[in-house]
């Protein structure tokens, strides 16, 4: 059963030319874009929100962040306020 639901493959390149794929199926991408979103908008968006929901969970709820793990989560959270127009906080209800 689980092989007759379609899938959509991402290719992933990063600044080091390193490349990389994931398969996900394709109703669940469709499942959480918004409006009009192309399949490669929505998929960056839920990448950011997983950075951005790990860094601070690591940050807030693990232990022992120093100062540059710090710095990378509240870079991450810029960003991600950059890309969805609202804070983390506001996105998620989940303010600190």
């Amino acid at each position: 059963m689980t092989d007759e639901v379609d899938t959509t493959t991402i290719s992933i390149s990063t600044d080091d030319e390193t490349t990389d794929d994931v398969t996900v199926p394709s109703g669940l991408i469709d499942l959480v874009a918004e409006g009009d979103q192309t399949d490669a908008e929505t998929i960056a968006d839920v990448t950011m929100l997983s950075f951005a929901s790990r860094a601070h969970h690591i940050v807030h709820h693990g232990e022992g962040a120093d100062e540059e793990l710090e710095a990378q989560e509240a870079r991450i959270m810029d960003l991600f306020e950059e890309r969805f127009g609202v804070t983390y906080g506001e996105a998620t209800g989940h303010q600190h």
